[in-house]
């Protein structure tokens, strides 16, 4: 995929988006800067990450995360586009008990963006004391030398909200890039 590319029928080439994730369901809902629902995904209780699908707005199926092995516990996954079965992004973990390290990279393997959890104490309390897990994290995306792309941010409300903001992409599909940090924030389960 080029950076002249995109996913059909959902345009996700805008700068301000909000995540919203039930906290008693495993779904989420993604909207738009004005408000209009963009995507959504419903997982059944006690799912596994392991694969799940994002619709648009009709219900229609819109772009697919899935692990990258079999058993689904080395934390790598691909965003697969619904329809074409094209690779739109690939997603490298690295989580410690003091930070979470995302790799944006293209289907080809070249590093897109880093999305990194903030506040290094908070997610060490976070392994140790339950309640803290609570508290929204927060993640920054910068491109491949470091140059700032954008931000995930939780604020608490009723349901676990993220306002997500990408400015500029360097050489990645913006869309690719939002794509795979609404991925993310799903799969971090924030």
């Amino acid at each position: 995929m080029t950076a002249d590319d995109s996913i059909a029928t959902v345009d996700l080439t805008g700068s301000d988006y909000v995540i919203e994730r039930n906290l008693l369901r495993t779904e989420c809902r993604v909207y738009d800067d004005s408000g209009a629902l963009l995507l959504q995904t419903k997982r059944r209780p006690f799912e596994t990450r392991k694969a799940f699908t994002f619709l648009d707005a009709r219900g229609r199926p819109f772009y697919a995360v899935g692990a990258r092995c079999v058993d689904g516990d080395d934390g790598n996954y691909t965003l697969t586009e619904a329809g074409t079965d094209d690779d739109i992004a690939v997603l490298e973990t690295d989580f410690t008990s003091f930070k979470h390290v995302w790799r944006v990279r293209s289907p080809d393997g070249d590093l897109w963006a880093v999305i990194e959890s903030q506040h290094t104490l908070l997610e060490a309390a976070r392994n140790v004391v339950e309640v803290i897990g609570w508290r929204p994290r927060e993640y920054t995306i910068t491109g491949p030398n470091g140059e700032a792309f954008g931000r995930l941010e939780g604020r608490f409300s009723l349901r676990n909200t993220h306002e997500l903001h990408v400015g500029d992409s360097g050489n990645a599909p913006k869309e690719s890039l939002v794509a795979a940090a609404i991925a993310i924030d799903a799969l971090a389960g924030n």
